[in-house]
């Protein structure tokens, strides 16, 4: 059904981080959009018909992309767009790049290429640069996003992953992927005015309140969320929020503001209240290994995008259910959501949504009595698959190896971190040694097995098939 939208001054001054309350959304010309990792594609979806429109290419999917001769972009990651919400950005990690594209006809206007591993590129406030984490190195890239050009470098401490730049414009908060700090910046002088030491060195995911008064961030490898007080550069409280806390953002139910925080290592969405003691209020289920998520413009809806799954929930806040699902690209990372970004329509030049196959997802169980969880997803590329697992409550620090069930070498091995969590992939023909090993019982099995040199015989910390 077509609703009227709402026009508000509000729009044109919001940030590329807030969006502004005066639409009620989802409104005809909104659009969510998904950096799809393995496809090396961003998909559009239409909120209001909870809709896929198709995907903007940005390079070939794996294995395609392993050769020298290849020229498109490779791990597209990270997501941001500008305050007038004209122009997206999509990071993309192997090379290297910031891809401007223009939301309203989904071309490519530009690209440029950066440092060493960029992770994610939002636009400052005002709209005349964009500022990216230049992962692997210590600095964030300044670019033009007019003319696409790298105009300068802002130092940090090594490993920057995500900047949020608070409401005013005055103050960005940079995440760390390596080290246990955030570096508040001020905008002006585009110097670290204060570092805030916090309980992890992997924040991969900062964001602000919508009243501005505090920046969130999570810690993936420790399953924590840090609330950073944005006046007194402090942190106010740590919650322990669970394995694989990936990314957050923040919904409206009536007239209260509440945190969602996606839990990887639980394939759950777990829901917060912004009190001064925070308090968990809902754990919602949703698919395989939630990742990116947004909220609407006006924060009634959040865009979960599924890694695992290759797909978005999409959660009511209201009743804090998952009301509506759409596929996507292959694992996606980020996920944003752009009120007005194709008021005109903003179908075209998009590539249809590409059907692969379908993955081979399995949950892994610990024996009875010991702890332990985990995913095992497949993805078939032709030939070859791409094997992905995530685990969480093993043994900390500890080595292990999957093996497919009936086969005697590994296909990955893998160490826990101190929370005994874990993420790991490989690549090979995964699914002909499954069939293989499964004979005529046509059942791919799994086992995990701990151990420097673990033996397929092992006794198994994680299995099921």
């Amino acid at each position: 059904m077509t609703r009227t939208r709402l026009v508000a001054a509000a729009f044109l001054a919001a940030t590329a981080l807030t969006s502004t309350e005066a639409f009620a959304l989802p409104q005809e010309g909104d659009r969510v959009y998904t950096a799809d990792q393995n496809s090396n594609t961003v998909t559009v979806i239409d909120p209001v018909k909870n809709e896929t429109l198709g995907q903007i290419k940005l390079g070939d999917p794996r294995p395609n992309v392993l050769s020298p001769l290849y020229k498109g972009q490779v791990n597209v990651h990270g997501l941001g767009f500008s305050p007038d919400h004209k122009t997206l950005v999509a990071v993309s990690t192997v090379t290297n790049s910031v891809t401007f594209i223009d939301a309203a006809t989904n071309k490519v206007k530009g690209t440029a290429y950066i440092g060493r591993n960029p992770h994610e590129a939002f636009f400052t406030p005002d709209g005349k640069e964009v500022w990216a984490t230049v992962r692997g190195e210590d600095h964030l890239a300044v670019i033009d996003p007019n003319t696409f050009e790298e105009t300068g470098k802002i130092k940090t401490t090594s490993g920057p992953g995500m900047t949020i730049f608070a409401p005013d414009g005055k103050l960005a908060f940079v995440a760390n992927s390596f080290n246990s700090q955030l570096d508040v910046i001020d905008v002006a002088t585009k110097k670290i005015v204060k570092e805030i030491k916090v309980v992890s060195p992997f924040s991969p995911f900062v964001q602000m309140t919508p009243d501005g008064s505090e920046a969130w961030m999570t810690h993936k490898d420790v399953g924590k969320v840090t609330r950073i007080d944005a006046k007194a550069l402090e942190v106010k409280g740590v919650i322990d929020s669970g394995p694989i806390s990936n990314h957050l953002a923040f919904g409206k139910s009536g007239d209260k503001t509440l945190a969602y925080v996606t839990i990887g290592g639980e394939n759950v969405v777990k829901v917060y209240t912004t009190d001064d003691e925070a308090k968990l209020i809902a754990t919602i289920p949703v698919g395989a290994l939630p990742h990116g998520i947004w909220a609407s413009g006006d924060r009634s809806r959040l865009y979960v995008g599924l890694e695992n799954g290759d797909g978005v929930d999409v959660i009511d806040a209201a009743s804090n259910k998952a009301v509506a699902h759409m596929p996507i690209g292959q694992a996606p990372q980020a996920l944003i959501y752009v009120p007005g970004a194709a008021p005109g329509g903003g179908a075209e030049n998009l590539t249809p949504l590409k059907k692969a196959p379908e993955n081979l997802t399995l949950n892994l169980k610990a024996p009875e009595g010991s702890m332990g969880a985990g995913q095992v997803v497949s993805r078939n590329l032709g030939l070859i698959d791409i094997l992905e697992i995530s685990a969480s409550k093993l043994k900390p620090d500890t080595p292990y190896a999957l093996f497919v069930e009936g086969t005697d070498e590994p296909l990955v091995a893998f160490k826990t971190n101190e929370k005994g969590a874990a993420m790991a992939s490989a690549v090979g023909p995964v699914r002909a040694v499954g069939k293989a090993a499964a004979g005529e019982a046509k059942s791919v099995k799994f086992r995990v097995v701990e151990g420097e040199k673990a033996k397929a015989d092992g006794v198994p910390a994680l299995s099921g098939g």
